[in-house]
């Protein structure tokens, strides 16, 4: 029998994973707007890489449907239109209702402990009034209570929605709630789940989601596809 304090082997990962974390990165904050143009060239000398391991990375993103090919022209940080961020959030609202259920019917303790902890964070940054630091700490809190599921296909598949998620919100920073909106919607996902009452936490989850879907899309300019 193997034992429980036996060292494993540390996964290393690939240049190129490590490349489409910061291409990930930058198109979630803005750095990458939509519509933006990616130059094999000037990236591999801004991130001082080959372009072998940059273009496996561009390809991830296009998989992932955060880059768009255009034959003969190259790639582009995909924009999203209305019916783009209806498709997020519903999705998102699959992968986070099912989280709910899957905490609910799990280590609940555990879940309210990281859920309380990522809810703190959450009221230290809307006291900031930092919509940047406010939008980390929203993600992050949603990116707990997916993890708290203990389901890792739901982690992974949530990833690349907060992404796109944010790139949503970066673009209309002026549809984004106010502090203690922000605060008041997490801090009654937390009680739910406090009080054990999974079909209120389903109800709120989902309304969380399709809300949001209103807001960003009341304040689109006229998007394209």
């Amino acid at each position: 029998m193997n034992s429980p304090a036996r060292l494993e082997p540390v996964p290393r990962r690939s240049t190129a994973e490590l490349i489409a974390d910061q291409l990930r990165t930058a198109i979630m904050h803005g750095a990458l707007a939509p519509g933006d143009q990616l130059g094999e060239t000037d990236l591999a000398a801004q991130l001082g890489v080959s372009r072998g391991p940059l273009r496996e990375a561009m390809q991830r993103l296009v998989q992932e449907g955060l880059l768009r090919s255009e034959r003969h022209r190259g790639l582009f940080v995909r924009e999203l239109g209305p019916e783009d961020v209806r498709d997020i959030y519903v999705a998102r609202l699959a992968v986070e209702r099912a989280s709910c259920e899957l905490i609910m019917r799990g280590n609940r303790g555990e879940a309210l402990a990281r859920l309380t902890a990522a809810l703190n964070d959450l009221v230290a940054a809307a006291g900031t009034g930092d919509r940047t630091a406010m939008s980390d700490a929203d993600q992050a809190f949603h990116r707990a209570l997916v993890s708290c599921s203990g389901n890792h296909r739901l982690e992974r598949m949530a990833e690349t929605l907060l992404v796109e998620a944010r790139m949503c919100l970066t673009v209309m920073q002026e549809v984004y709630p106010e502090a203690d909106e922000l605060v008041e919607e997490h801090q009654k996902l937390l009680d739910a789940i406090t009080d054990g009452d999974e079909e209120l936490l389903l109800r709120l989850i989902e309304s969380h989601m399709l809300d949001t879907v209103e807001r960003i899309n009341a304040g689109a300019p006229t998007a394209r596809s």
